[in-house]
């Protein structure tokens, strides 16, 4: 299962891939102009990818997007638009991925949990983000749990 978190139906904020989702082939779930992309691939038994190198070429990236993968545990992910303005909750469980790619998230972690995170560097430190009041606990929507 795919699910896109927009801002007020509009603005694309984050993809989510549940850990189920099941592809045949190769299919991308962002545009060609989103600096990180998200797909999925699946392919049978004895299928060969031709081996490639990727071209150097300079990219200019004004946000940076993250990818999580949640490897186990539980984790309650507070989606944000640009503007701070909290927009939905969703609960991601082992397996699940998703990718931010424009405005603000927060966590928080409803079970003993390892991720991987993937993103655009450098790392600019402190001026790297700015961080922001959490929704309150007892105002956290979750929509679609899965």
């Amino acid at each position: 299962m795919i699910e896109y978190i927009r801002e007020q139906n509009k603005n694309l904020l984050a993809i989510i891939v549940r850990y189920n989702y099941k592809q045949e082939g190769l299919k991308f779930f962002t545009t060609e102009n989103n600096t990180q992309q998200i797909g999925c691939v699946g392919h049978p038994k004895g299928t060969v990818c031709q081996a490639h190198i990727h071209n150097r070429i300079k990219r200019e990236v004004f946000y940076t997007s993250e990818t999580l993968i949640i490897k186990e545990g539980k984790v309650r992910t507070d989606i944000y638009d640009n503007n701070k303005n909290y927009i939905e909750s969703k609960i991601l469980n082992k397996g699940d991925v998703i990718l931010f790619i424009d405005g603000g998230h927060g966590f928080k972690f409803l079970e003993d949990t390892q991720m991987v995170e993937i993103k655009q560097g450098p790392y600019l430190g402190i001026d790297d983000k700015v961080r922001f009041e959490d929704i309150s606990e007892d105002k956290a929507v979750i929509k679609d749990e899965k």
